[in-house]
């Protein structure tokens, strides 16, 4: 791939404000991913009231393995919109069975479990994008 088509790329990811772009073409392929700077703004100091009653303990982390996204693409729960998903929370599974599909580059490629367990989260939606590496799956601990 020359550079002029890789600055076109460039271009286009300012102009649509994109943060990540993937092309792939014949044997070529690029992944363009760019730093977004983040402002934070502070918030203002809130006086707290006297409280009337004990406050409850903060929620447990969840805890329970992960399964994670091998790659950057979309989610899909069910092999079509008209089928039941692939799994539900509280069903058990064995490593290899299928648990979504991730659809990058217009290919389908099936999510499949690494361990056996108990779904106890789905994290992600239908249809929502994952990135590498996001955990789409939580087991039972």
């Amino acid at each position: 791939m020359d550079i002029k088509k890789i600055r076109e790329l460039i271009d286009l990811m300012e102009e649509k404000d994109l943060v990540n772009l993937e092309y792939g073409h014949d044997d070529n392929y690029v992944n363009l991913t760019r730093n977004v700077a983040v402002h934070t703004i502070a918030a203002a100091p809130v006086a707290s009231a006297p409280a009337a009653a004990p406050v409850a303990s903060a929620p447990k982390a969840p805890s329970g393995k992960v399964e994670t996204s091998p790659m950057v693409g979309v989610f899909y729960s069910a092999p079509s919109p008209n089928d039941p998903p692939f799994v539900k929370v509280g069903q058990k599974v064995q490593a290899g069975d299928q648990l979504g599909i991730i659809e990058a580059m217009k290919i389908m490629n099936p999510l499949e479990a690494t361990q056996s367990g108990i779904i106890e989260e789905i994290l992600v939606n239908n249809a929502d994008v994952v990135q590498f590496g996001q955990p789409v799956i939580r087991y039972k601990a």
